[in-house]
């Protein structure tokens, strides 16, 4: 059992209620709560102005919240700002790392600004080279590097400390599909080790590698659990129905009350009931009124795509 599902009330390192982050008349984040435990990968999942950067950094001391209360490792997030930028790892958004260094002058650089000594930074600097993977472009100037490269280095300078609280912001946005199963199997060897990861995304797959999950729309949190668990509590049936005439289907099954929604999924149709809605005979039935044969029906899980867009309706 993973260390943060053992005990989360005792061990709890990020605690958070109702902040709120407003920019003039603009509520960026609105009475946000959750926590989130030692040895956890916690998620905050939306799209693009949800409300994510703006509350991770609040977490991270870099905006104050206007409302709430908050604390990240026992250090309160409205009066200890300057403490809390001391013991957390930070991997912003937008790559910040300085182009005109190496690597290695990159690593030197933040390991020297957080106080390590000369012995500590090269021990700490020879395991960063092996985690993420970067000791072969160790001498190369930064800006002559691609993109994932970039994107390892930035998470190997928020590691320079060794600390225990990881916060990372999109942190594989704009890298190939490769690069981000590295960059998650990174994750999850911090997490064994102890280390709370909390990481912001818009990638529906790569939500389903976190413990749990805060669905953020218009910054407010909808819905939070565990990918598991924000399936099985969705309150629809989804059924897929396969058919080569998929589009005059479409057309037929978006007219009937019954139907919440039907979407296209290349040549398939999935349909959205109510919870206990089983009459498929039904479905068929009305299908093959307007001349539409040889139709499949089956119920399928839900995706979190699925949750989220059924949970912000």
């Amino acid at each position: 059992m993973a260390i943060w599902q053992k005990d989360r009330l005792a061990m709890k390192t990020v605690i958070v209620e109702n902040i709120t982050k407003r920019f003039g008349d603009f509520t960026a984040v609105d009475r946000v709560s959750f926590s989130v435990a030692q040895g956890e990968i916690f998620g905050l999942l939306g799209p693009n102005g949800a409300g994510k950067s703006t509350t991770i950094k609040m977490l991270c001391g870099l905006l104050q919240p206007d409302e709430g209360t908050g604390s990240v490792g026992g250090l309160d997030i409205v009066h200890q700002q300057w403490d809390i930028k001391k013991i957390i790892g930070y991997m912003s958004q937008k790559f910040s790392l300085y182009e005109d260094l190496t690597i290695e002058e990159n690593l030197e650089f933040y390991g020297t600004v957080y106080g390590l000594s000369a012995n500590v930074l090269q021990q700490r600097m020879n395991f960063i080279y092996e985690l993420v993977n970067i000791k072969d472009y160790r001498h190369s100037l930064v800006k002559n590097l691609p993109l994932g490269i970039k994107q390892r280095l930035a998470l190997g300078s928020a590691l320079i400390h060794d600390p225990q609280i990881l916060f990372l912001d999109e942190p594989t946005s704009g890298v190939d599909p490769l690069m981000r199963r590295i960059f998650w199997d990174e994750i999850y060897t911090l997490a064994k080790e102890g280390k709370t990861v909390f990481v912001t995304t818009h990638y529906m797959d790569e939500a389903e590698h976190c413990n749990r999950i805060a669905l953020i729309i218009a910054g407010k949190i909808i819905a939070l659990d565990t990918p598991q668990g924000l399936k099985e509590k969705l309150p629809y049936t989804i059924v897929k129905i396969v058919t080569d005439s998929y589009l005059k289907a479409y057309n037929v099954l978006s007219k009937e009350n019954f139907v919440i929604e039907v979407s296209l999924f290349g040549t398939d149709l999935h349909v959205v009931l109510e919870k206990q809605y089983k009459h498929f005979t039904i479905i068929k039935k009305l299908l093959q009124s307007h001349n539409i044969h040889d139709v499949t029906i089956e119920p399928i899980l839900p995706t979190l795509e699925d949750v989220f867009v059924m949970s912000a309706r």
